[in-house]
């Protein structure tokens, strides 16, 4: 029925009398399209509460009970400035530091005491009783080093040939900049993420020296290609690993979204940019096809192709499980909730960082009877008619999840190794994210590869407990054998 065809019905006592009594089809022609009617506005109304709910829902979403970061929270700025306003905030306590002094300083000052202070006494031949030391920590000035390599010609008085000196490796060009230069224009860029622009305003200011646009991003393209060969050593290092964690992000390239995706674990991290988001993206990288290992994931579907042992993330879930307690009215994902944390509470206080015996089947049965307290609250969908199966609801879905997956949600607790969350790989993308609110998108796939071998070498290079500027340079140095492999 076209709701723009509907117009409000008046119809008195008298009128309907008057149908009555002009016999039984002149009551069925009046009654049956009002049944069609009702029926129409019934299903609408049905619609439109659905509608509200969910977008009632939307609004409830939080970085508490969903993947949405703190930021995006609509009471987060009004916090800050009601607290700030206020004056109700407690200031923090915070463990105080002192600047030490270095045993071994580079320069020495003597300053001598040669008469009295009160008598006048001369004191130049009196011994020193002690030393009253002070330092100032300073940075020395700042400016360009160039080195002119002169490398002599002579011609041979026997035959007549010239011969050339042979200049040190790497110094190929009439001018040139140095590894060091080289290392600090990406560390300004891909680790401490500043701006194109702002980064040639540092040199100019610090060291007196322009350099282009383009010719950062040379220093880029080239660090890249040099961690080619590493990047692969790092992948196939994963592919090995016992246990690795994988996650995927969106990022904007040229105006389009491609996916981020990560593999890394406490020592290794490999980040790879792709056109598409599920298994064509993880046979294209390469790392998920061989694994054998525990893959700790999300839930997104295409993980569930690959033969390997597979470990939720519980963070997630924890997330989904408070909002179906706050939002949908859900007592059984509280008590969910609840158990989860204990579990975790648990494992933590284990000296084999795992639970086994009599206690973890217990909590394997407080999960059981919780899951069937979630299918008793969420019975199935009732057929309506219409094409396809009823939706079941977020709800319902949630229980099916847990009850399904229920091993691989609690391997956290079987294995010691296992984590609980999968945070490790959200943190390994978060800089991606750091990195396009600063500098903007990339503005094709080839840059966005540039990025992310470097982002990997610098996040392996930090995991192994490596100075990230050292390892920089290291890698624009000749013949330097690289620490982080």
């Amino acid at each position: 029925m076209d709701p723009e065809k509907l117009q409000k019905v008046s119809i008195s006592p008298e009128q309907i009398r008057k149908v009555y009594d002009q016999g039984p089809d002149a009551v069925i022609n009046l009654v049956l399209p009002l049944v069609e009617t009702i029926n129409w506005l019934i299903d609408v109304v049905k619609d439109q509460d659905k509608r509200i709910k969910n977008l009632e829902n939307q609004l409830k979403t939080n970085s508490r009970n969903s993947s949405k970061p703190p930021s995006t929270d609509p009471s987060f700025s009004k916090q800050n400035s009601r607290t700030k306003r206020k004056g109700t905030s407690k200031p923090k306590s915070r463990k105080g530091t002192t600047l030490r002094q270095i045993p071994n300083p580079d320069d020495i000052e003597t300053h001598q005491v040669s008469s009295c202070q009160h008598c006048q006494c001369d004191l130049s031949n009196v011994p020193v009783k002690a030393l009253d030391k002070r330092q100032v920590i300073e940075i020395p000035p700042l400016h360009i080093h160039v080195t002119e390599y002169q490398g002599e010609v002579k011609k041979c008085p026997h035959c007549g040939e010239i011969s050339k000196a042979t200049f040190p490796v790497g110094v190929t060009h009439k001018a040139q900049y140095g590894p060091r230069v080289q290392s600090l224009a990406v560390y300004l860029r891909d680790y401490q993420m500043l701006p194109t622009q702002r980064t040639i305003g540092l040199f100019k200011d610090l060291f007196g020296l322009t350099i282009s646009e383009g010719t950062l991003v040379n220093f880029t393209h080239r660090g890249s290609k040099l961690l080619m060969n590493v990047v692969e050593a790092i992948k196939s290092k994963l592919q090995k690993s016992n246990l690795v964690h994988f996650d995927e992000t969106g990022i904007n390239v040229a105006g389009k979204l491609k996916w981020l995706h990560t593999a890394g674990n406490t020592q290794y991290t490999y980040l790879c940019p792709h056109e598409k988001r599920g298994h064509i993206a993880f046979d294209k990288i390469g790392i998920l096809p061989i694994f054998k290992g525990v893959a700790v994931h999300d839930f997104w579907k295409s993980y569930d192709r690959y033969d390997c042992t597979h470990s939720y993330c519980n963070a997630h879930l924890i997330r989904e499980l408070i909002f179906a307690s706050e939002n949908l009215g859900q007592p059984w994902a509280e008590f969910m909730l609840k158990l989860l944390l204990d579990i975790k509470k648990e494992v933590d206080s284990s000296r084999y960082e795992s639970i086994e015996g009599n206690l973890f089947t217990a909590f394997e049965k407080q999960y059981e009877q919780i899951i069937l307290q979630g299918y008793a609250a969420n019975p199935p969908p009732e057929k309506t008619g219409k094409r396809g199966r009823p939706a079941k609801g977020k709800a319902l879905c949630l229980v099916e999840r847990m009850d399904h997956y229920r091993d691989d949600i609690l391997r956290f607790a079987k294995e010691p190794a296992v984590p609980f969350s999968n945070n490790l790989a959200e943190r390994d993308l978060r800089m991606s994210k750091v990195r396009q609110k600063i500098s903007g998108t990339f503005r094709n796939l080839e840059r966005s590869m540039d990025y992310c071998r470097i982002r990997s070498y610098i996040s392996t290079a930090q995991k192994q407990k490596i100075n990230v500027f050292t390892a920089l340079t290291d890698l624009f140095l000749p013949d330097v054998q690289l620490k982080i492999l």
